[in-house]
């Protein structure tokens, strides 16, 4: 079970400002390849990820890059980190050039037993409030496994896509997005820690990027749904220079579901809840 000193972190907020500059929305949409929102226009969905971070010095950060635990997260020694998964309510845009506010909470701490040892799993709690509005209401699960080699294969059949997408994920494009996220973790941009530490194959695909591109996917499909409620999990990790598929079904009237697969099955699934506009 989780110790007291763990849990002691439940309820640990944090809070961060941003101006939301138009110059590292301009660097987004270069690692994405998509047009670039001008001042006043809304962000794109999930590009508020690269904003609200927290630098800290070289001393402070651990061996992986990330902040060093026992901070804002619980200490988790000896156990690798990873964005497990998420639920983000999007309430109005988030604006560019405007600036933001990012009130986090630590909403729940709780271990669990894995198929290859023990998780800790953190609950985390972002509102993002622009102009006195709350514009998104966001739960993070990030989870801290024991050192284990990765799952690099799932054998779960797939449904039949309406929509589909293919994304080749080069070092550039993880560097990139390990840049304009200010994400410090070493399995997304340094080859020989992310194989001889962590026991990866080669570079991961960051998560959060996944999601991002799972949601565009939709958006281009759909271009006149606007997302409401998103849902996402992580399932197993997607390996740099390798092709994956960014996919989609219609499972009800304003609920989707979405998926990332690729020839070694499905690696990450999610729920988009939208209305439509006009």
């Amino acid at each position: 079970m989780v110790g007291a000193e763990v849990g002691d972190w439940v309820g640990n907020q944090e809070h961060s400002e941003d101006g939301l500059s138009a110059a590292l929305v301009t660097r987004v949409a270069a690692t994405f390849d998509l047009p670039c929102p001008a001042s006043g226009q809304p962000l794109p969905l999930l590009w508020h990820w690269a904003f609200f971070q927290e630098p800290v010095a070289p001393a402070q950060l651990g061996r992986d890059g990330h902040p060093a635990r026992g901070g804002f997260l619980p200490p988790a020694e000896g156990r690798n980190r990873m964005w497990a998964g998420g639920r983000v309510d999007f309430l109005q845009p988030l604006r560019v050039d405007v600036p933001a506010a990012r009130h986090s909470t630590i909403a729940a701490i709780e271990e669990k037993q894995g198929r290859t040892g023990k998780l800790l799993f953190v609950t985390v709690r972002h509102d993002y409030i622009q102009q006195g509005e709350t514009c998104i209401q966001e739960e993070q699960d990030i989870v801290y496994r024991e050192p284990s080699p990765p799952r690099l294969s799932l054998d779960t059949p797939l449904p039949e896509p309406e929509w589909a997408e293919s994304i080749r994920p080069t070092p550039v494009m993880l560097f990139r997005y390990s840049a304009v996220t200010f994400n410090g973790h070493r399995i997304h941009y340094d080859w020989p820690y992310a194989t001889a530490t962590e026991g990866y194959p080669g570079l991961v695909v960051h998560g959060p990027m996944i999601a991002t591109l799972l949601v565009q996917a939709f958006c281009n499909a759909h271009p006149h749904a606007v997302p409401t409620r998103l849902t996402y999990r992580g399932l197993r990790p997607l390996i740099a220079d390798s092709d994956f598929q960014v996919a989609g079904r219609h499972e009800a009237a304003g609920r989707a579901a979405l998926w990332a697969f690729n020839e070694q099955g499905p690696a990450h699934e999610a729920e988009i809840h939208y209305k439509e506009n006009g």
